[in-house]
């Protein structure tokens, strides 16, 4: 005789994991889709129970686990109710996904007509075994073709009472609207950050595990508001880790860029230290990180940053976890809002770059360099407003960096006259040769010193406005200004600051001297004489005057506050209907 040894089968009980585990049973239990579960609520309340419905939303929403609720509401042995007993055998069975009368069908299987006749169809004036309704959900509704759709229409629209459809789907505009038409639409939120870290943390304290508020922010943060993402994150890193979960086994489990590295990154960029961000890079490098998502999440930190700078109340709400609201705070206060949009570009761009780029790293590390040079840029609106002292403010940006060494020559402005007013005056004109004034000097000094005091005191003033008089005559008594006949707005505009030209004056001559001005037809007329013997070029136009544009444009302040900054010539002006 043989003898046969036989081994004690031990029976394991199967693992389920968490996201199974932590089903919602009920409406209530369903997270972050109140809208939804409130309006299913009501029409099984009120008895307005739709023939067919369609789930959509991003994954982990909560599509599926709502029509099991809602086929559960149904065939309850209490229904139609808004709060199934759970316990029937309905329920029970339906929870389970083994009602006879609740066919769970993946369209991704059973995409062709034929199938759906067959599982669909065939079988719909057929009446429930034991359930009330009969009903049919299907996942991914999507991925059905044309002809199944079509094959549907009639079914969906006139169903049998005894029918119910729900349909869950995550790209919604892929099903004809023929279907939408005849069905009810709910669409599923993206479920937010601080839900899933508040889920997860009822998780882990029903389950014994010791977890950080920073690693189950940083699971949530990482699941982009799929429940089930973060679920499954969370069975992985306690399967690596223990009973006991950290910031870094997270990251080391999932690959996550912990928040304590990115606000390193950010910290050196706005000190400017080099070493500490090629330092840094070195870090992610050696932790493995793909550099790739250290970018996108550097992208999500300027992005935090943004919101706290743009509305400081919201430093304790949404996405931002309890230990980085003081730091982004602090963080937001040492960059403007034009630094952080430029930041945000840079990264972006960068993220997109670095994909096609043969060394990964040395792009990684000259986008932080460039993120630092880009701090020491200064708005253009800062430079237009600043005026004449806007060179001034070149280089210094937001970081207070040293002055850039961009080069800035005053920009050399053309005028029509080929009198320049700085020019000495003639000695043939009898207005400018008049004799010397023991209390204010020569007219010649005195037209100088006078104009010295216009550039230094109004800069833009004195290029848009002084420099395009045609000439300056000074006796005694006064002191005139000649325009030409087409500059009468910059007259006006020279008219407006007399009273501060009058001052300007007296402090030059040491006494009252008015300073006037005329146009040039005016002054024709009065001083023929010496027009003759020290003729001006003036453009003889018996026809009415155009209009100068060029002198109206440099007129314009901002014009000459543009050519203060940059070293530009403005050439020729037109003007576009």
């Amino acid at each position: 005789m043989h003898r046969v040894a036989v081994r004690p089968v031990t029976c394991l009980m199967a693992y389920q994991v968490l996201a199974r585990k932590w089903r919602p049973q009920r409406f209530d239990d369903v997270i972050g889709q109140q809208a939804v579960t409130r309006t299913l609520r009501n029409a099984l309340s009120s008895g307005r129970i739709g023939q067919a419905f369609v789930f959509a939303g991003q994954r982990g929403s909560g599509k599926t686990t709502t029509a099991r609720i809602l086929a559960r509401a149904l065939n309850c042995v209490n229904g139609p109710t808004a709060e199934p007993c759970g316990v029937c055998d309905a329920c029970v069975e339906i929870a389970q996904g083994r009602d006879i009368d609740v066919l769970e069908i993946d369209a991704a299987s059973h995409t062709g007509i034929e199938n759906i006749r067959e599982v669909i169809i065939s079988g719909l004036a057929i009446t429930p075994v034991r359930d009330r309704y009969k009903i049919f959900i299907i996942d991914e509704v999507h991925q059905l073709s044309t002809p199944s759709f079509n094959a549907l229409l009639k079914s969906i629209e006139e169903p049998p009472p005894h029918v119910v459809f729900m349909m869950a789907t995550t790209e919604l505009h892929k099903i004809p609207d023929t279907i939408l038409s005849r069905s009810q639409v709910f669409e599923f939120r993206t479920i937010p950050t601080t839900l899933i870290t508040v889920q997860l943390r009822k998780i882990v304290d029903a389950e014994g595990i010791d977890a950080e508020d920073t690693a189950l922010s940083l699971i949530a943060r990482a699941a982009e508001g799929s429940m089930r993402d973060a679920q499954s994150a969370l069975d992985q890193v306690i399967a690596f880790a223990g009973n006991t979960v950290s910031v870094d086994d997270v990251s080391t489990v999932l690959g996550l860029v912990g928040r304590d590295l990115l606000f390193d990154l950010v910290d050196a960029v706005v000190a400017e230290d080099g070493p500490a961000a090629f330092a840094l890079a070195d870090r992610a490098v050696e932790a493995g990180h793909d550099l790739r998502l250290v970018l996108r999440e550097l992208s999500r930190v300027v992005r935090d940053l943004m919101i706290v700078s743009v509305d400081p109340a919201r430093a304790g709400e949404g996405e931002l976890a309890e230990g980085e609201r003081e730091r982004l705070t602090q963080l937001a206060s040492r960059f403007s809002r034009e630094d952080l949009m430029r930041a945000f570009d840079l990264l972006s761009n960068a993220e997109r770059e670095i994909r096609v780029a043969s060394h990964p790293r040395y792009q990684f590390e000259m986008a932080l360099l460039k993120w630092m040079h880009t701090r020491k840029l200064t708005p253009l609106v800062d430079l237009l407003t600043a005026g004449p002292k806007g060179p001034a403010l070149l280089g210094v940006g937001t970081a207070g960096a040293a002055k850039s060494q961009i080069p800035n020559p005053k920009p050399q402005i053309p005028t029509r006259t080929t009198a320049a007013p700085t020019r000495p005056a003639e000695p043939t004109n009898p207005r400018t040769a008049a004799p010397a004034n023991p209390r204010i000097g020569e007219p010649a000094n005195l037209k100088d010193k006078l104009l010295a005091e216009i550039r230094s005191g109004k800069a833009t003033f004195y290029n848009t406005v002084v420099a395009q008089a045609r000439r300056i005559e000074v006796s005694d008594e006064r002191i005139t200004f000649v325009f030409g006949p087409a500059h009468s707005s910059l007259r006006g505009l020279f008219d407006q600051q007399k009273s501060w030209l009058d001052a300007a004056a007296e402090r030059v001559a040491g006494r009252k001297i008015p300073v006037v001005s005329v146009q040039s037809d005016a002054a024709e007329s009065a001083n023929a004489e010496p027009r003759a013997q020290n003729p001006e070029p003036l453009t003889p136009n018996p026809e009415p005057p155009k209009r100068d544009l060029k002198a109206e444009a440099m007129s314009s302040s901002t014009v000459q506050a543009m050519l203060d900054v940059f070293p530009a010539e403005i050439r020729d002006v037109e003007e576009t209907p």
